[in-house]
């Protein structure tokens, strides 16, 4: 795992984000850990520091991240991996662009269909004005 560059905050995955509340401040990475693939809880803790406790720092998966898991590693909200897997910088590369279109609002910020249609139409029906 490389050095942060800025003050961190390592967490378990048990630990409730919502109650970090002043720990956040000045706080550039946190690192969330994946004991183990099964263990699914730093997806949650994720989507809750940048929907909730509007995080916008660096948000990073460590533990048992696997190359399988990273479009919904992005989606969450994670922009920063901690893994020696095999490949596992290709297929960052490949999962950053392997949907072109999401259906559900994320961490990610990408815009979801629904939305994309929404604005195509008032844009054509501006347009007609």
């Amino acid at each position: 795992t490389p050095v942060p560059e800025g003050p961190t905050l390592v967490l378990p995955n048990t630990e409730d984000v919502l109650k970090l509340g002043d720990r956040l401040k000045g706080i550039e990475l946190v690192v969330l850990d994946f004991p183990k693939f099964t263990d699914g809880r730093a997806y949650t803790q994720a989507r809750l520091l940048r929907e909730r406790s509007g995080y916008r720092g660096k948000l990073r998966a460590s533990g048992a991240v696997n190359i399988d898991q990273l479009p919904f590693l992005l989606r969450c909200g994670f922009d920063s991996f901690a893994s020696t897997q095999k490949g596992f910088p290709e297929a960052l590369a490949r999962a950053r662009s392997i949907f072109s279109v999401v259906y559900q609002p994320a961490s990610d910020d990408r815009l979801p269909a629904s939305e994309l249609r929404r604005q195509l139409s008032q844009g054509i029906a501006m347009a007609a004005d």
